[in-house]
């Protein structure tokens, strides 16, 4: 693959973008509030053709690609984008257009003659951001992890070997015509000059059993998750972009959903998610299981996992006719009994939830202690920097189990 090597600006771009130059930009795509307003969060920012202007200029800025005065500059301008730092970080959001990590259109729905222009990562982007997210977690170009979902056990019809062995009854016929026409030629021809085929003469394919699992990422995006001093939601995102670029690289056959939970809850794609910020959000632990457990509920795979983000008690439930009822205190009965009965679903499912706690408030770890022994699940507490590694960790030891 042709890559660029990025030294000062010198004058117009003329190369194109390559995945170097999006990796550094990768903070500020995937930015999630802290950075701009954690006390006043605005989850629709963060997806205007202007701040992409902007982020492109700041990661200019910040990685020494600039030559002294070009920021100051634009600093001091009326209109800094009919500067040279605005013309040339125009010229890069083209070229990210170009190489196909960006897609620019108006917002949806809205007018295209009349609405500001937006951008959105492409699906190429995302697996590029996953690339990288897997790398910085795992510190390996190609991460050898355990758990390839082997199992000790052999069958038939899967994965088939040069093997065979009798067939019983039960397995499906992947039949091994050579070696059954070899046991049955044991037998000698028939009267008729035929040779006669048995149930006992049946060979099939030795094959090594793969387990498939079905995991759904569950992220707690309520306001606490930028609130407290430190960004929680960001490296939430990244494990989330690295899990599903392990299991694409890895375990093609295991499905990875991600579900949001905030005052309600939804799916997302990973495309979705990796644009997420964070907004003035309760904590409705109880609608993020019920949109999980009926996306599982979907599944045939053997293994169904919930894997749990999140740093609050639940404060929030949402009501049978639709409203969402809230108690930022926590510990509400309500609240409480509402989540719980959705823990339990989970486990008359036989849906496993793993929790990964990015808070230590005694609230919070006696409900989610709770949750691990229902489901017989378990509990993990971690800080922003070591959750990324703790997730996939436990990730592929699930799988080997």
């Amino acid at each position: 693959m042709r890559t660029v090597r990025y030294s000062r600006y010198e004058g117009p771009v003329n190369e194109p973008l390559t995945e170097e130059f999006l990796e550094r930009l990768a903070g500020e795509l995937l930015e999630s509030g802290f950075n701009r307003s954690p006390f006043a969060p605005d989850p629709d920012a963060g997806s205007s053709f202007e701040e992409l202007l902007r982020a492109i200029a700041a990661t200019l800025a910040a990685e020494g690609l600039l030559p002294d005065g070009l920021d100051s500059e634009a600093g001091q301008a009326d209109d800094w984008q009919a500067t040279r730092l605005g013309r040339l970080a125009l010229r890069v959001a083209e070229q990210l257009g170009e190489s196909g990590f960006l897609a620019f259109g108006p917002p949806a729905g809205a007018e295209p003659d009349s609405a500001p222009l937006t951008f959105e990562l492409t699906p190429r982007a995302v697996a590029v951001l996953g690339g990288f997210a897997l790398k910085e977690l795992t510190g390996l170009e190609r991460p050898q992890l355990p758990g390839a979902h082997r199992t000790r056990y052999y069958g038939s019809g899967v994965e088939a070997s040069s093997a065979s062995r009798p067939w019983q009854f039960g397995d499906s016929l992947s039949l091994a015509a050579a070696d059954t026409l070899r046991e049955a030629a044991r037998h000698g021809l028939q009267d008729d000059g035929r040779i006669r085929i048995g149930a006992a003469d049946l060979r099939v394919h030795e094959a090594e059993l793969s387990s498939r699992a079905a995991t759904v990422l569950l992220l707690d995006c309520s306001h606490s998750m930028i609130l407290y001093g430190e960004d929680r939601f960001t490296p939430a995102k990244k494990v989330a972009l690295a899990l599903a670029r392990l299991i694409r690289s890895h375990y093609r056959g295991d499905s990875l959903k991600f579900v949001l939970f905030h005052d309600g809850a939804e799916e997302v794609s990973l495309e979705q998610l990796a644009a997420v910020r964070v907004g003035p959000f309760h904590t409705n632990t109880a609608g993020g299981l019920r949109v999980a457990r009926r996306l599982l509920a979907r599944e045939t795979a053997g293994s169904r996992q919930i894997m749990m983000i999140t740093d609050g008690k639940p404060t929030a439930v949402t009501l049978p006719d639709g409203r969402v009822y809230r108690n930022a205190y926590g510990q509400d009965p309500l609240v409480l009994q509402e989540t719980l009965r959705e823990v339990t679903a989970c486990r008359r499912q036989g849906i496993r939830v793993n929790t990964f706690m990015l808070a230590r408030e005694p609230a919070l770890l006696e409900f989610v202690g709770r949750v691990a022994a229902l489901t017989g699940g378990q509990a993990f507490t971690a800080g922003p920097a070591g959750l990324g590694r703790l997730v996939l960790r436990e990730f592929t030891r699930s799988r080997t189990r």
